[in-house]
């Protein structure tokens, strides 16, 4: 009876066993295999989160199958304090230990909203961009200027509390003072700054977060600044006319103002190196306006005979060579320009009706371009009235 009872047991044990083996079986290939997650999508680790809290918000978002196993295949392989705090994209099917290793390894943040201040010269505009997860591409899906009615999907957006790329972006070629008074307008900003000296500052795009300081953002845009032009006087042609990185910069402002081409900068710049190297005034009217607006805000109308013939500090049709400031914040391209322009004999250029400018090395020259940009705008006019 003994035997027969013994036997019984081992019989239960080894079977016992056999399963216990099969659903370790079974639970490493449900570790292992690939995810229930059919699209990419957004997963933040909250600052200080549990393995317990990360583990139940994975499976709650459909990313694993069990809280439970991920949090056991965590703790066997040590890394269930490892996970690091931040917003990351998990692909398609991915399976639990790619998780773990995703929300284990740390990096820059992929956040799903993007919400960008941007700076021009036609006043600010807040545009807000969803980024599609698995893909670069990023959705426009409000746009405003402060001020305006805020669209509800913004509203949403806040009052949700997700995830936010926040940027600030500066268009070339604004002023301290139209960068300054457009931060204003940057609700998600805080703090204020006094106008920083013209030209100092970078335009460029800027990461920061919600809440900053208004004064920590121009700090930086004023350290950055200093690097390009430092950088490129650094590496400046031997022909510049310029004397002083200060210089550079001025003549920069002038470059970055007197055209939106790319292509042009350097044309630009090599015909004011040539007049300054003629000992030729510069002749530029974003100096005049300069003069007048002292760079708070546009002119708003065409410049008037008397202002070409005002006697003011930054008049280039009055003065002798450069101005004494920077009549804007040039961008890095503009300063390696001026430090670097083409090789060429132009001293004139005008409009030529298409966005860029017709360039000449002689009055005669130049004579018949300014004919053909009057003839363009009377054209433009008569079409106009029509």
């Amino acid at each position: 009876m003994w035997k027969h009872i013994a036997a019984n047991v081992l019989t239960l044990g080894v079977v016992g066993i056999a399963c216990l083996a099969a659903i370790i079986g079974i639970q490493q290939a449900r570790w292992s295999d690939a995810g229930p997650l059919a699209e990419a999508a957004f997963f933040e680790v909250p600052r200080g989160a549990s393995l317990r809290r990360v583990s139940e918000g994975l499976a709650e978002a459909g990313i694993v199958s069990s809280a439970t196993l991920f949090r056991i295949g965590a703790s066997y392989t040590e890394r269930g304090d490892d996970l690091k705090f931040g917003t990351y994209e998990i692909p398609a099917g991915a399976s639990m230990p790619e998780v773990l290793d995703i929300v284990t390894a740390g990096g820059p943040s992929v956040f799903p909203y993007t919400v960008t201040y941007l700076l021009r010269s036609q006043g600010p505009e807040v545009r807000v961009r969803e980024r599609v997860p698995g893909q670069e591409t990023l959705v426009e899906i409000a746009t405003f200027a402060p001020g305006d009615a805020v669209p509800e999907d913004y509203t949403a957006l806040i009052e949700r509390g997700v995830p936010i790329t926040w940027r600030v972006s500066v268009a070339p070629g604004l002023t301290s003072w139209e960068v300054i008074e457009g931060l204003k307008g940057a609700d998600f900003l805080e703090g204020e700054v006094p106008v920083p000296p013209e030209g100092t500052l970078a335009p460029d795009t800027y990461d920061v977060a919600r809440g900053s300081d208004v004064a920590d953002l121009v700090g930086r845009m004023r350290v950055a600044q200093e690097r390009i032009l430092a950088d490129a006087w650094a590496s400046r042609s031997p022909d510049v006319a310029v004397t002083t990185p200060e210089e550079a910069l001025i003549l920069a402002s002038i470059v970055e103002k007197e055209t939106g081409v790319p292509e042009e900068r350097r044309t630009v710049a090599a015909v004011f190196t040539n007049r300054i190297e003629q000992g030729m005034r510069l002749q530029t009217d974003p100096t005049v306006i300069y003069g007048i607006t002292r760079g708070q805000g546009p002119l708003g109308r065409g410049i008037r005979a008397s202002e070409l013939r005002a006697e003011t500090a930054w008049n280039t049709y009055v003065i002798d060579g450069l101005p004494p400031t920077p009549i804007a914040n040039p961008g890095a391209e503009a300063i390696r320009a001026a430090l670097d322009p083409e090789e060429t004999d132009y001293i004139f250029f005008v409009a030529d009706g298409t966005g860029g400018h017709a360039f000449a090395e002689t009055l005669a020259e130049h004579n018949a371009n300014v004919a053909e940009w009057r003839a363009i705008e009377a054209a433009r006019e008569a079409t106009s009235g029509n």
